[in-house]
């Protein structure tokens, strides 16, 4: 089966002004300069994982066995580590952009939801 994380990717880099990204060796996706999805591994194994930034689905996304607060301050911001083995890739797909709405700037949300 195919790591859904390269499903999860496209569809960030579809997003108006996004980039990949290569810091601390691990991939991540930016909306002008500004991380919304990281598309890394649990530390020291090889289990796919995404870190995301959530306000409307945080407490679900935290629900998922595996899940934790992000590390180094970011889960006090909201941002939540998953693991992508046992989520339908329809929820992850509504993380990934539920992020993107939170970090990217109001100009470019409005063009997602038909707006300019």
């Amino acid at each position: 089966m195919a790591d859904p994380r390269t499903k999860l990717r496209d569809l960030a880099l579809g997003f108006p002004e996004t980039h990949e990204a290569f810091p601390w060796d691990e991939r991540v996706v930016k909306v002008r300069g500004k991380v919304f999805v990281f598309l890394g591994r649990r530390d020291g194994t090889d289990e796919p994982m995404i870190t995301v930034k959530l306000v409307e689905s945080h407490g679900h996304a935290l629900s998922v066995e595996g899940a934790r607060p992000t590390g180094y301050g970011l889960g006090k911001s909201g941002w939540v580590t998953v693991p992508v083995g046992e989520v339908p890739l329809a929820e992850l797909r509504d993380w990934v952009e539920e992020s993107y709405r939170i970090v990217a700037p109001k100009r470019l949300v409005a063009t997602l939801d038909g707006g300019r």
